[in-house]
């Protein structure tokens, strides 16, 4: 009994670690916070938003703890295919973000009408991201204890769950700044827009020129 709750303890401590380790991580700026103060800014709703990335971490995270995240990891090829696609995804999001800059009060594209291709939308964006594959397949294996109680796989769940619920706090609250903050400055907020999507455009491009390097 003594063993079963001194690993128990132990996966515990490492779940807390690993939160100190993701939350550091959610709180810098990528391609999830430039489409969120994008969804702020064109009046979508900031919810399906931010559940739509949430759902794409939600997978990563099953990925990972059914092992599936090492054999993408090893295969060049398809490595390669998901960093193209996620790269020109990241790509043609920042190109509209370019294009139509939101503005406070503006008017949200056809997608509006569609709850479910908001929340396909985000899954896109943090699920067809391969840095972020790759981050998972070596960040949650070293918060976990092959000695405790429960199952690797089932650390690695919760490990997922936390990170995601961390995203879900602090992105919900980037989307809502976005708009509250901004709502009053028309030009800020298309110059945040410009300067969202020109991220987004760079990320893409980082992620194939990588690829193509490798």
């Amino acid at each position: 009994m003594g063993d079963l709750e001194k690993g128990t303890s132990m996966a515990i401590g490492g779940i807390f670690a690993f939160w100190g380790v993701s939350f550091l991580l959610v709180l810098t700026p990528g391609a999830d916070w430039a489409y969120l103060i994008n969804a702020g800014l064109r009046n979508r709703s900031i919810p399906l938003a931010v559940g739509g990335l949430l759902v794409g971490y939600v997978a990563l995270t099953a990925v990972v703890a059914a092992g599936v995240a090492a054999l993408v990891a090893g295969s060049p090829v398809v490595l390669t295919v998901l960093t193209a696609v996620g790269a020109v995804y990241l790509i043609w999001l920042g190109a509209t973000a370019l294009l139509r800059p939101a503005t406070p009060g503006s008017a949200a594209d056809d997608e509006t009408g569609s709850w479910l291709r908001q929340v396909a939308k985000g899954a896109g964006i943090s699920g067809l991201n391969p840095k972020a594959l790759l981050l998972f397949l070596a960040l949650l294996p070293q918060f976990t204890d092959p000695s405790a109680a429960w199952p690797v796989a089932g650390q690695i769940l919760v490990l997922g769950l936390v990170h995601t619920l961390s995203c879900g706090l602090v992105y919900t609250g980037v989307g809502l700044g976005a708009r509250v903050v901004l709502s009053a400055r028309p030009n800020w907020a298309r110059a945040v827009s410009r300067f969202s999507g020109g991220a987004m455009i760079a990320i893409g491009t980082t992620l194939l020129v990588q690829q193509l390097a490798a």
